[in-house]
């Protein structure tokens, strides 16, 4: 795998997992671009040995740091790579072959034959599968796992988004984004592993609640428009 790649890993208090995801990802030849709070020193510290570009994010949260590390690639492909160990990066090659050929986006999918999750809860596996029945009615999305980030494309197409959400939202944002813009996509069967250390930053409650009011909004505004 050349060095056209980059990972986008936004981290918070990841302090345990995080060197163990970059020391595993040094079997592979990517960028990575670490995006943190500067007040986790912890973390700062933990992977100060390791060779990554750090991003002292701007402003908070899981899409605020998505964003910005979309904004600092250069490479001319990016994936969007958890730092709590989740993602396994065996399927990046797999990935990055599907964007070559002629694939705008490329998701990891849990739900698809060969894909599975050591870290789904029930709550949490029945979420996924009602919001990705919601994206897939509202905006006629062929997808199967709506809220897994584990999503590459080219660099350029990411940028042309024109991302928003500084919060979980974005998980849905980026499908519909790539839907509004007629961008080709596809999916993989990906494993989701334990992750290695830490607790889940995901509010179940409170955040599908937010991704809830994210589809109806999107939905009535392109209702809107017609």
């Amino acid at each position: 795998m050349k060095k056209d790649l980059t990972l986008i890993i936004p981290a918070k208090k990841e302090a345990i997992s995080l060197p163990k995801v970059l020391q595993e990802l040094d079997n592979f030849k990517v960028k990575k671009i670490i995006i943190l709070d500067k007040k986790d020193r912890v973390t700062i510290k933990a992977i100060k040995d390791f060779k990554c570009k750090i991003i002292i994010q701007k402003k908070n949260g899981y899409g605020g740091a998505i964003i910005e590390g979309i904004k600092n690639s250069k490479t001319k492909y990016l994936c969007i790579f958890n730092a709590d160990g989740s993602f396994d990066p065996k399927y990046l090659s797999l990935m990055l072959n599907k964007t070559k050929f002629n694939e705008s986006f490329v998701f990891a999918s849990r739900y698809i034959g060969g894909g599975g999750s050591e870290d789904d809860t029930l709550l949490t596996f029945f979420g996924n599968k009602i919001f990705t029945l919601l994206g897939n009615i509202l905006f006629d999305l062929k997808l199967s796992d709506i809220l897994f980030t584990y999503v590459m494309g080219k660099t350029n197409n990411f940028k042309k988004l024109k991302l928003e959400n500084l919060d979980f939202r974005i998980c849905i944002e980026i499908p519909i984004k790539i839907k509004k813009n007629n961008f080709n996509y596809s999916s993989i069967p990906s494993f989701e592993r334990k992750r290695f250390g830490g607790v889940k930053k995901v509010n179940e409650f409170k955040d599908g609640f937010l991704i809830l009011l994210e589809l109806a909004k999107n939905y009535f505004a392109s209702y809107g428009k017609n």
